[in-house]
């Protein structure tokens, strides 16, 4: 399972950890939109230590959380379900007998439930929290004994839940949630395992960043969960490049990534199986800040360049939001709404941004942004573009000339720098 080859232009340009001097013009933004400057003022509620989890289908979310209290004072932590499928979203706490330590995860399950993951010496203990009338309940569902461990993000199934244990020479993949006996061992994978998306709709398929045993650089692989964890190549830029997986969409295809093989650290983006290169945009890289990308657009079948991408911009005022498309070329930035979970949201497939916030005047509430529509659409057919960038100092996204028939080569196949089309 492979992406494709590289776009050279870009080789060497700056990246988001190491900027470099700012694109030529400001991104300009459509009617109604709220630039981004300095993140708008945190009120005095609660941000829970670790991250707001979403299901697959947005349907859920789940985070610790704590009563407002003064910023020195110790805080008892507790889980919190978000429910968002409905016509107003609402939040239902979950506490139990004793307050949560702050490094304990959270995951929400499609049938309401919460999985959350307690580290009590070095033991890791799984249990599914549930409402039950003005009291919580617990099931517990084992422990597995190791030192650390991390929950992947919930599967597209709804009902799985996978935690990774990652070593210096293996990691291991377990079940901790929705098997048949508890917390199972699925597969053990040579290397240094970290990140985890799911490039599947049926939760099979699942992609790592995998350093090598002994050392070396970090390549995204994907774990075929249905045939005892097999583990086939899908990033290899250049031999020596550090390539790791961000996100996915299983209907359109459209891969982010992270990689150095352009000489730094960038964001960029291709397709799962194509022969096109994978493309660095200048857009995705404004100077001073970090971007990274938390959802896609889903339901745009076989039309990666067409879906709405939501970034997570941080910079020296805090974070705000971006939305970008692959065939627009353009980066729009909002500022977040405030008390937004930063890096949590959500597409409708009609090109809507959920984002979940809470603050001291509303404790749970979902800002709607519309994916705004750039005013310079690419001429012709998706994928084609004039060989100049815009306005704005964004490049073309996509090749100049139309690619050639070719049959999809592994990305560690492929020529850092294409070569260029006859004319």
């Amino acid at each position: 399972m492979t992406a494709c080859a590289i776009e050279g232009a870009t080789a060497g340009a700056a990246t988001t950890a190491d900027p470099g001097p700012e694109e030529s013009g400001e991104p300009e933004e459509p009617a109604g939109a709220v630039p981004a400057g300095p993140a708008a003022p945190r009120s005095g509620a609660p941000h829970a230590p670790g991250a707001f989890t979403l299901t697959a289908d947005g349907a859920y979310g789940a985070r610790l959380t704590a009563a407002p209290g003064p910023p020195d004072a110790q805080r008892a932590w507790y889980p919190e379900r978000w429910t968002l499928d409905g016509p107003e979203p609402y939040a239902v706490p979950l506490p139990l007998n004793q307050p949560e330590e702050p490094d304990s995860q959270v995951v929400p399950l499609a049938d309401g439930r919460v999985l959350i993951r307690r580290q009590v010496a070095d033991r890791q203990m799984f249990s599914l929290l549930y409402p039950t009338g003005p009291a919580t309940g617990e099931l517990p569902l084992g422990a597995v004994e190791c030192d650390g461990m991390t929950l992947l993000p919930p599967s597209p199934d709804g009902c799985s839940v996978y935690a990774l244990s990652a070593g210096d020479h293996s990691s291991l993949l377990w079940l901790v949630a929705g098997g048949a006996f508890g917390p199972e061992l699925v597969a053990e994978i040579p290397g240094h395992c970290s990140g985890g998306v799911w490039l599947d709709r049926a939760g099979r398929i699942l992609a790592l960043d995998r350093r090598p045993p002994g050392g070396g650089p970090v390549k995204a692989v994907a774990v075929d969960l249905e045939r005892n964890g097999e583990v086939t190549p899908l990033l290899q830029i250049a031999p020596e490049s550090n390539d790791r997986l961000l996100l996915a969409d299983a209907d359109s295809g459209l891969l982010l990534l992270r990689s150095d093989a352009p000489g730094h650290d960038r964001l960029g983006w291709g397709v799962l199986g194509s022969c096109l290169p994978v493309r660095f945009p200048e857009c995705l890289r404004p100077a001073d800040v970090a971007v990274t990308p938390f959802a896609v657009q889903p339901g745009q079948m076989l039309m990666p360049e067409s879906c709405a991408v939501a970034l997570r911009i941080d910079g020296a005022a805090g974070s705000w939001v971006g939305t970008w498309r692959p065939q627009g070329r353009r980066l729009h930035q909002f500022a977040a709404p405030e008390g937004w979970s930063a890096g949590a949201g959500y597409w409708s497939r009609d090109g809507v941004l959920h984002l979940p916030y809470a603050n001291a005047a509303t404790p749970c509430a979902v800002a709607l942004l519309d994916a705004p529509t750039d005013e310079d659409p690419l001429p012709g057919a998706a994928g084609a573009c004039g060989t100049d960038g815009d306005a704005s100092g964004t490049e073309p996204s996509a090749a100049v000339t139309p690619p050639a028939v070719c049959k999809p080569v592994p990305l560690g196949q492929a020529p850092l720098h294409r070569a260029a089309s006859p004319g």
